[in-house]
């Protein structure tokens, strides 16, 4: 896995290996625009995950996955990490579960 110092170095890193869907967090879902597509978590694998820690609160952080959808379509979810972060559906906490 590559190691990048910024959000914007990874994503412009990603976007260069084919990573162009940008995706929305839902309650039980992904969704992505202008397509309307919607990814469920069986629809999905996450190949990769970068943090990124604020500069003055590291209790501000954003995460960024790659994702690849069971279509062979790929992208990314930037999100924040932590007490910042969705209420999302169990399944989907467990699909974004960084181990």
């Amino acid at each position: 896995m590559e190691s990048y110092d910024t959000l914007t170095e990874a994503l412009t890193a990603l976007r260069e290996q084919g990573y162009t869907q940008d995706y929305n967090l839902k309650h039980d879902h992904l969704h992505c625009q202008p397509d309307d597509v919607k990814l469920h978590p069986a629809d999905f694998d996450i190949v990769d995950v970068y943090r990124f820690e604020g500069m003055t609160d590291p209790g501000d952080s954003t995460v960024l996955y790659a994702i690849e959808a069971k279509n062979g379509n790929k992208g990314t979810l930037v999100d924040a990490y932590g007490v910042y972060s969705d209420a999302i559906s169990p399944e989907m906490a467990e699909k974004l579960t960084i181990r």
